[in-house]
């Protein structure tokens, strides 16, 4: 086996979007070169692996790399999204990252990019499909996106069993069906559940044909309050609005999820099932008003067991039915990971500086690499934001985020990086001039309003919480 001696200032464990977003601010900010290796054939990390109906479940306007629009400036006309600005297709993600990769990382001659290799540690990445090995003199420090480990129906391994004779497939095979079935059952209640049932009914499949094991109901986000545009303004900055003074008046923790139910911050598909998960999935209303179609819905926890009798779950079992077509969407997008500082010596660590928004996050992270020196510094203005798991998760996590907004807005010149960051997306809608309408005036007004109270009653909901996390 032959081992190649390389150079580079940075090596970048991981090709997908956080590893992407992180090197193209790092080459607009830096003179410094980078070697990127990643296991998938092509840049885009776990899009490589995703189902071909997949879309993104936020806005286009802000997802990809900063330096390179993703979205074409298109409000969708049509479809379940009517109304709100495009979200790009899988194959236009795929396609945007290979753009990215080919005319703007390869092409300033300050990146390397292997594919179809494997990083071993200290430096050693081996190619998969031969015996070369690489070995890399990392000049100033290596960077890990692939903290987050994203997980996808094709590839990850199913925490259930079963029988031989079950018919279990990921989602990714929902296109390729040949012949219709008496029966569907999807297997996880989370985004990719949402989005296998949307798609059967799309293709009309009777509601009555699909069953729906949901081991927990879930919070969700209504897309309609994250459109980064003026147009809609008041939907999105009117949101933060009330999401702070639901923060700042609640009495409990019941009483503040009362009061963003009540005021269209969360969206759950059941009202009679009270939520215990929030993992940040985005949908609109019109998605929501098709997912209620399904009355079979089955709440006894996770699947343990499929038989071709019975199925077994965690609180109990039901009858399976013979023929029926199991559909896994069980795979968690972004499992829960330990958190550990970014920045750590010779090492970066890419994890979450702002709620549920990861390519935001590594970019941030870049910059703040590149503009200052000093660790403690660097770590204090990238505090890790909890990736969200538990219903309770969006306190914590909004919490988090406050606090790294503040801190933000007192370190000079951050507020024009953020403002110039494609992928912030808000922030420059905050800028104020000549033409700023009244009525956005006095919305912002009324959040600077309200932001002290939401952090002043904060201390008091998140001992709450950590009082009933400790009686559990």
């Amino acid at each position: 086996m032959s081992t190649e001696m390389l150079e580079a200032d940075y090596l970048v464990i991981g090709c997908g979007a956080v590893g992407m977003a992180f090197v193209d601010t790092l080459l607009s900010e830096t003179d410094a070169n980078v070697i990127i290796v990643d296991n998938h054939p092509a840049p885009g990390g776990h899009w490589n692996d995703a189902y071909s109906f997949v879309t993104l479940h936020q806005p286009s306007a802000f997802y990809g790399v900063s330096s390179a629009e993703l979205a074409s400036g298109l409000t969708d006309e049509v479809g379940l999204n009517k109304g709100l600005m495009e979200l790009a297709t899988g194959a236009q993600i795929m396609a945007y990252f290979h753009h990215v990769m080919q005319h703007r990382f390869l092409p300033s001659g300050r990146v390397r990019y292997f594919p179809l290799c494997e990083y071993t540690g200290e430096g050693q990445f081996h190619a998969t499909l031969s015996d070369h090995s690489y070995q890399v003199n990392v000049h100033r420090k290596t960077v890990d996106a692939t903290h987050f480990k994203t997980s996808v129906p094709a590839t990850h391994q199913r925490n259930y069993s079963n029988d031989e004779e079950v018919d279990v497939r990921p989602l990714n095979a929902l296109p390729t069906l040949t012949r219709a079935r008496d029966r569907y059952v999807v297997v996880g209640g989370g985004k990719t559940g949402i989005d296998a049932i949307l798609w059967m009914l799309e293709h009309r499949i009777s509601p009555d044909k699909i069953q729906w094991i949901v081991p927990r109901d879930a919070w969700l986000m209504d897309r309609a309050t994250t459109q980064p545009a003026a147009a809609y303004f008041k939907s999105t900055f009117g949101t933060q609005l009330k999401q702070a003074l639901a923060i700042g008046k609640a009495t409990s923790l019941q009483d503040l999820f009362e009061r963003l139910e009540k005021d269209g911050c969360l969206l759950r598909i059941d009202n009679s099932v009270e939520p215990q998960m929030f993992h940040g999935a985005t949908v609109s209303k019109e998605e929501i008003a098709q997912l209620q179609r399904i009355t079979n819905v089955i709440r006894q926890g996770r699947v343990t067991h499929i038989g071709h009798d019975q199925i077994e779950l965690e609180q109990g079992t039901i009858p399976a039915i013979e023929g029926a077509l199991y559909i896994d969407c069980s795979a968690r997008a972004v499992p829960t990971q330990s958190i550990v500082p970014v920045f750590a010596g010779d090492h970066i660590t890419l994890q979450t500086v702002r709620t549920v928004q990861p390519v935001f996050s590594a970019s941030f992270i870049a910059h703040i690499e590149a503009s200052y020196d000093d660790e403690s510094l660097q770590n204090e203005l990238c505090q890790v934001v909890p990736l969200p798991n538990h219903a309770a998760d969006w306190l914590v996590a909004n919490a988090a985020q406050m606090k790294n907004q503040f801190r933000w807005s007192q370190e000079p010149g951050l507020r024009q990086w953020l403002i110039n960051n494609r992928l912030d997306g808000f922030t420059q809608l905050t800028v104020v001039d000549d033409d700023t309408p009244p009525e956005h005036l006095a919305l912002l007004a009324q959040l600077k309003e309200a932001v002290p109270a939401a952090a002043a009653n904060l201390p008091r909901l998140m001992a709450e919480l950590a009082t009933m996390r400790h009686s559990h």
